[in-house]
């Protein structure tokens, strides 16, 4: 099963694109960010989301706790 939620890798300042459903919801800066966008595009019961569960979310990039490009 494919992941509905993508997190791509944060650009230099640390923001992350994110995609639902393959349609584009938003750029976050922080995981909390990634829920907002989810609320308004309709997902219920975030409570229970799991931003580490591989089944619902692919992350690229780095993880959750991954925000920032390190200097090269």
């Amino acid at each position: 099963m494919t992941a509905r939620l993508v997190i791509y890798p944060p650009d230099e300042q640390g923001w992350r694109r994110v995609r639902y459903d393959d349609v584009a919801i938003g750029v976050a800066h922080k995981p909390s960010d990634i829920l907002v966008f989810l609320e308004a595009a309709g997902m219920e019961d975030l409570e229970a989301l799991d931003l580490t569960d591989p089944a619902l979310v692919a992350w690229r990039g780095g993880g959750p706790e991954t925000w920032a490009e390190s200097p090269p």
